[in-house]
């Protein structure tokens, strides 16, 4: 059985997608409907953990994810996993974290697959440059979830 739920967090709408086992989806939406919602103990974990994500109290989630990908795909959001919070890190650090350093322009291609937006913080993976790039939720909301837990850690250190 498939599960749906929409999240009201401070940069707009998540749509969660989840099956009984895990969370299969969670991306920025701008349609919520409503009449689609449904509940399981997988999406109110994840709704909890987003709850103290967006409060700064949770730096990493533990609710079970699977997505569908290729064995490189998988890879690379595994790896996505391995960068800390608040921190960033190239698409060339990512393919030289994969022990691939060659597919620069894979691993982008891969991040940009990537459906469960925040959990597998794909927002953390920037430009060679230090730019912004490649978030498909928007560099809006790229940029504040970098400042946001930026500013968590800022928090714990005073």
């Amino acid at each position: 059985m498939n599960y749906k739920a929409y999240y009201s967090s401070p940069i707009g709408c998540i749509e969660i997608q989840a099956s009984h086992e895990a969370v299969t989806s969670l991306m920025f939406c701008d349609d919520p409907k409503n009449d689609a919602c449904n509940g399981s103990e997988i999406l109110s974990k994840c709704v909890r953990q987003l709850d103290e994500y967006f409060d700064g109290q949770r730096m990493n989630f533990d609710v079970p994810v699977s997505q569908k990908g290729t064995s490189f795909q998988q890879t690379v959001w595994n790896a996505l996993l391995d960068i800390p919070f608040g921190k960033t890190v190239s698409y060339a650090d990512v393919a030289k974290m994969i022990h691939n350093p060659q597919s620069v322009r894979a691993v982008g291609a891969a991040n940009g697959r990537n459906k469960l937006w925040i959990i597998v913080p794909c927002h953390r993976v920037i430009g060679a440059n230090g730019s912004l790039t490649g978030y498909a939720g928007g560099l809006e909301r790229k940029k504040w979830l970098l400042a946001h837990e930026a500013q968590v850690l800022r928090n714990l250190k005073s």
